[in-house]
């Protein structure tokens, strides 16, 4: 008989990236790979995470360029903007505190995973 324990513990299992252990770098970071392709858009979110964040668009206003307000983007940019945020999250939130701490001033996805994986190298956390 299943319990209301396992039952949240089942509803739960896919809304957190996997947690990495200090042992088993390499296959957490399959694993986190995995994940993100499980998400909505995860091809997008993996791909910023492997290439770097969105160039966001410029507009010429009043003989002025800036780039775009969230607000301004098309539906495809605006899609592109979220998949960029949510890799970033997806890393962090499957930090442990000790290596959230060094690495949570990192914003962009593939700056932090970069990050993450040379924290990790030469140390027992490869192996």
């Amino acid at each position: 008989m299943t319990t209301l324990a396992d039952k949240a513990i089942l509803s739960g299992a896919d809304n957190r990236p996997p947690m990495l252990e200090k042992d088993m770098y390499d296959s957490w970071k399959s694993i986190t790979e995995l994940y993100m392709m499980n998400r909505q858009h995860g091809r997008m979110i993996l791909e910023f995470v492997e290439k770097g964040p969105l160039i966001w668009p410029m507009i010429k206003e009043n003989g002025v360029t800036r780039p775009k307000k969230y607000s301004e983007l098309t539906a495809t940019e605006s899609i592109q903007a979220d998949c960029d945020i949510k890799a970033t999250n997806i890393i962090l939130q499957g930090l442990p505190p000790e290596v959230y701490a060094l690495v949570s001033n990192h914003k962009v996805a593939k700056e932090l995973w970069e990050r993450i994986q040379l924290l990790m190298q030469g140390t027992l956390l490869t192996k």
